[in-house]
């Protein structure tokens, strides 16, 4: 009795695995007594209040496209009339699973079967990651998860040699019991290298990913960090020399441009020589010598004028001609003699501007 209750439970249980093909059986012995009146008809009970019509037989006629979801991928598998009204679904998914029931009428007379069927699908292909640092003594944490898959779903580490064979992991390596997904490496040495992979299995089958843990010393990574220092600094350093050459050879160019067109403001001005009229000459003398002092000082003015600044020169009268003046102003009345009086008639001598300019520098 006990084999025949697990016959029976085995013939109406199914299971499969997603993206497979599944028949479930249904036989009767209504399909001889009136042909015109046989009725078939598959129904799907997604819950106790919810069924949907899978595929049905009546008048004559095939109805396979009820259920939008099943459409093109259900039928009858055999000569449904002669007594065979099995069902099959192609391409399953985890929506065809559930309670079908195989419901056959002919002539008032009706008979059942009743098949569950599960569909169980394979984890997707997990996704592996690292968290933590890649050096000596530290802790590292590998990752492992399907994100679909029909539960439960094991997850199982291992280390792969060079010759592609799995081995034991290293003894400072634990798998956490709460996330079997996750594997804990504790005071990495260069022992933890190597090549790890995660198989993520259940009852439909299984997939795998794969981590490569390549454990750095730390003194190797200070070194590389200080060189990769020193030639950013190097790099530095030599680009402000080019750039401060460069900027003086600038400078030094201008300067050479510029020096030509410079007029210096400290310049002496040349000196003019001056000729004095002498006060105990004769009229007539002093009239010659002065005419020819200031044609000669007009001159020496002309010829020095190129040189000179633009700033004006204030004008000065030579201390020689306002004495001058003065006595010719105020002649002294007990002299009268001759030459007192030709002096006086003699005209008084005009020193130019620029004769002034140049007694006062």
């Amino acid at each position: 009795a006990c084999c025949s209750a697990w016959l029976c439970k085995a013939q109406t249980e199914f299971k499969r695995v997603a993206e497979e093909n599944v028949t479930l059986p249904c036989h009767h012995r209504l399909g001889l007594l009136e042909q015109g009146s046989l009725d078939i008809e598959w129904l799907l009970h997604i819950s106790e209040t919810v069924q949907k019509a899978v595929i049905t037989y009546s008048g004559g006629r095939v109805y396979d496209d009820l259920n939008e979801e099943q459409k093109g991928r259900v039928s009858f598998t055999s000569n449904f009339l002669a007594g065979d009204a099995s069902l099959q679904i192609i391409s399953l998914q985890s929506s065809d699973a559930g309670k079908y029931i195989c419901k056959v009428k002919n002539a008032g007379q009706y008979e059942w079967a009743r098949i569950t069927l599960k569909v169980v699908e394979k984890p997707s292909k997990p996704k592996c990651w690292l968290e933590g640092e890649l050096l000596e003594g530290k802790e590292l944490s590998l990752q492992c998860r399907s994100a679909s898959g029909t539960a439960p779903i094991s997850y199982r580490w291992q280390r792969i040699g060079e010759d592609e064979r799995a081995e034991h992991l290293p003894p400072n390596s634990r798998v956490n019991i709460s996330n079997p997904g996750q594997l804990l490496l504790k005071n990495l040495t260069r022992m933890s290298t190597g090549l790890y992979q995660c198989v993520a299995t259940n009852e439909a089958g299984q997939e795998s990913c794969a981590l490569q843990v390549t454990v750095q010393h730390a003194q190797n990574i200070g070194m590389i960090a200080g060189a990769v220092c020193g030639v950013v600094v190097g790099l530095s350093l030599l680009f402000l020399v080019v750039r401060l050459t460069i900027r003086r050879k600038e400078k030094k160019r201008y300067e050479e441009e510029e020096a030509p067109n410079e007029i210096r403001e400290d310049a002496e001005a040349p000196k003019a020589h001056l000729v004095k009229p002498s006060s105990s000459s004769s009229g007539s003398r002093s009239s010659r010598s002065g005419s020819s002092s200031t044609r000669s000082t007009a001159n020496s003015a002309s010829r020095s004028q190129r040189t000179l600044s633009t700033e004006a020169t204030p004008h000065l009268t030579p201390p020689q001609h306002n004495q001058r003046l003065q006595d010719r102003k105020e002649p002294d009345p007990r002299k009268t003699d001759c030459s007192s009086a030709v002096r006086m008639a003699a005209p008084a001598v005009t020193v130019p501007a620029q004769s002034r300019a140049f007694q006062t520098v």
